[in-house]
Parts: C-alpha cells; structure tokens; sequence
C-alpha cells in the first residue's frame, strides 16, 4: 500500500530530530579513537558492553517514566546527558575516564530509546494513520541516515583538518544542542494520556504502567517480536564500528595519498565510504515498506532479513582473514543496509501488538532486549579481535547468530 500520510509540520520536525540526532561526528571514528588513545580491542569492547549495560539497567524505568511523567521532559534530559559524555570524551585521556564519559552516553541512550518511537506512534494515533506505520516511521528514519551521510562528511574533514579525532566530540555538541530545542517545541499531546491525566496520584500511574506493560510482555507473539528485532539490531550495535579499522586497513593499503599520515588517509576513505554508506541506509529506510509489501506477512520478511545480514557479515569476515579488503567491505555494508530495511518493519510488528498508552515502556523494553545481545556480542568480538583478529571475531559472533535463528525467528500473524 502506497503511503497515504500528510507530510505537515510535525512530520518535518520528527525528520529533522533524527537528522539532527546522527549527526554525532564521533561515529564513523569511534573505534580508532579509542585505538589512537592505546585502548586494546577487549579494553574498547567492554566500554561498550559498560554502556549496554547501564542502558540495560536504566531504559525500561526511563520508558515507564517517559509513559508517566512526560515523553518530552525525558527525551530532554537525554540530550543533556549526551552534551556532557562528548565533553568527557574530549578532555579525557585514559581508559578509567573514557568509563565515565561513556556511563553518561548510557544513560542519555536510556532516556532516548523507545521515548521518541512512541511519540511518533502517539502522532500516528491521533491523526488515524496507523496502517502507515512503516511508511511512516521509514521515512523519519530515512532522514536519520541522511544525517549520517551529512555526519561522515564532516567528521571526516574535521579529522583531517585537525590530524586528530578527538576534535569531533566537541563539534558534535552543537547539532544536540539544535535537537533539545527542537524537543521542547514539540506539542504536548504527544506526552500520552497517562502523562497529560491529572486525576491519579503519580504513584498510581506509574504502578498503572508497571502492570500494563507486564501483561503485554507475557504475551507470547509480544514476546516473539521484541526478540526477532532485538537478536540482529544488538548484532548490528556491537559489529558496525568494526568498519572503521576495516576501512583504516584499506585505506593503508591503497596506492594512493602516501604522503599523508595515517589518521588523514583513514579520514579521507572513512569520510566517503561512510557517507555513501549512509545514503544507501536512507533509501533503505525510506523503501522499508515497499519491500514489506512483497511478503505475505511482515514477520516473513524479518525472518528473511535477519538470515541474510547474518551471512554478510561471515562473509565480510572471512573475507577480511584472507585479506580481499574490498570484497570485506562491501558485504560489511551489508550488515548496515539489512539494518535500516528490517528496523521500521520491526518496530511496526510491535507498534501492532501493544497497547499506546505504554508504548514507551515496551518499545523501551525491546530496545533493551538489543543492548543486552549488543553487550555480549560486543564482548565476544572485542576479546576474540585481539588474540585471533577482527575478521574471525566478526566470522564468530555470525555464525552464532545464525545457529540460534530457531529460537527468536519472528512469530507468524494470527
């Protein structure tokens, strides 16, 4: 079905939100950040199981919270915990320092995650487009990639103008700065019922939420759909930044711009790859519900999706372990792109099975569900990267995905 909906003003700002939201320059550079400050691969991978696990920890209270208290006033307060880890980033040195910073982007994920969705879907609610789901939500987040795309570009010239990548941390402020704004201008009806009620104690609320958001976890086909989304998107948080020292090994290896240092040379080939990269998760995002369309139910095509970009990323790695660097990261891509084409169709199985008024709860539940796989993965991949390199880690953590497929293969619909 063709996407019937108004693109008015609201649907404007939930673009720009997300645009806004990637353009975080430290992305495409993370991982040799960390390697440039003398970070070993375990060392940089429990950073980021550290922060999967207070996101773990944080996220459904934070969506409870968000279904009570407000979806905008939490979504605020994850910017500003966002601005102060990229200050931390900055100034710090060590990996004792780099714990604090990264706690702090914990906790602004956990405060984000799930909150925004379920706002949208508020939106949808109240204007009667809830069968544009995916085209919808596909949409918004086409945006977000675009942003990415935008973020590469910069970010790489940032670093190779400045022969460093600490630099990108502050510059990233500026676009979260825009972003909190632009939270606080969004209209109040999108905080749900729950938040805008003023005849119940905030106690009973919030034990309101607590027991709706219990009963719809219990559901089986609830239960299903978080799973199916969590296993891939917490593969695809803990193996995308491992493109960076893929793409920093290709870069060397070119015969080209030898008179540049390393760091500029990786800018260059990071800057670009990641920005075409990033338009192509846009296009991806924006024909979500086109390819959804071909299937005879939306759980076939999660089934579909997960498989494949399972065996793009083995063959990535295997790929990167004989050394075919180029043949490595055009399937590594691939991991992104299955990510961008599955997400929205995910998040709209699940918008389908649950309730509105505790949207933030479960949607902030099945984004838990992916931090938690995210941590472990990120785990096993950062240890098995140092004693037998990064293309049997990657080849390792995919193959594990694809030997449990029968376990969290997406329920069929009723």
């Amino acid at each position: 079905m063709p996407p019937t909906f108004l693109k008015d003003l609201q649907f404007r700002k939930f673009c720009a939100y997300g645009f806004l939201k990637n353009l975080d320059f430290f992305d495409p550079f993370l991982i040799l950040f960390f390697r440039s400050k003398g970070l070993s691969y375990t060392e940089i991978g429990s950073l980021y199981a550290i922060k999967e696990i207070v996101i773990n920890l944080f996220e459904i209270p934070a969506g409870m919270l968000a279904d009570t208290l407000g979806r905008r006033k939490t979504l605020i307060s994850s910017f500003v915990f966002y601005i102060l880890s990229f200050v931390l980033f900055y100034f710090s040195e060590g990996y004792w320092f780099f714990i604090i910073a990264i706690l702090f982007y914990g906790y602004g994920d956990a405060f984000r995650t799930g909150t925004h969705k379920a706002m949208i879907f508020e939106y949808l609610k109240i204007k009667g487009w809830q069968g544009q789901k995916v085209h919808y939500y596909g949409h918004t987040r086409s945006w977000s990639q675009i942003g990415s795309a935008l973020s590469a570009l910069i970010a790489g010239i940032i670093v190779f103008m400045s022969g460093n990548y600490a630099a990108v941390f502050l510059f990233a402020t500026v676009p979260y700065v825009m972003d909190l704004f632009l939270v606080m201008s969004y209209p109040k009806e999108l905080d749900g019922q729950r938040a805008a009620g003023q005849e119940r104690s905030l106690g009973k609320q919030f034990r309101s939420t607590l027991a709706d958001f219990w009963d719809s976890i219990r559901n089986p086909r609830v239960f299903r759909a978080i799973l199916s989304q969590a296993v891939y998107s917490g593969y695809y948080k803990a193996s995308r930044d491992y493109l960076q020292p893929v793409l920093k090994a290709f870069a060397l290896a070119l015969p080209v711009m030898i008179s540049l240092k390393g760091e500029q040379r990786a800018a260059v080939v990071v800057g670009i790859v990641y920005s075409l990269l990033y338009l192509l998760t846009s296009f991806m995002a924006r024909n979500s519900g086109r390819f959804a369309a071909r299937f005879p139910s939306l759980s076939r095509s999660m089934n579909l999706t997960l498989m494949s970009g399972a065996f793009l990323g083995l063959l990535s790695g295997l790929f990167f372990q004989a050394g075919w660097m180029v043949l490595s990261v055009i399937f590594f891509m691939g991991i992104y792109l299955i990510e961008n084409l599955r997400k929205p169709i995910g998040i709209s199985i699940l918008a389908d099975e649950l309730e509105k008024d505790i949207m933030a709860s479960a949607l902030s539940a099945e984004s838990q569900a992916e931090t938690l796989f995210a941590a472990i993965f990120a785990l096993m991949l950062g240890i098995t990267a140092d004693y037998a390199g990064i293309g049997w880690a990657l080849s390792l953590v995919s193959v594990l995905v694809l030997l449990g497929y029968p376990i969290y293969r997406a329920a069929r619909p009723r």
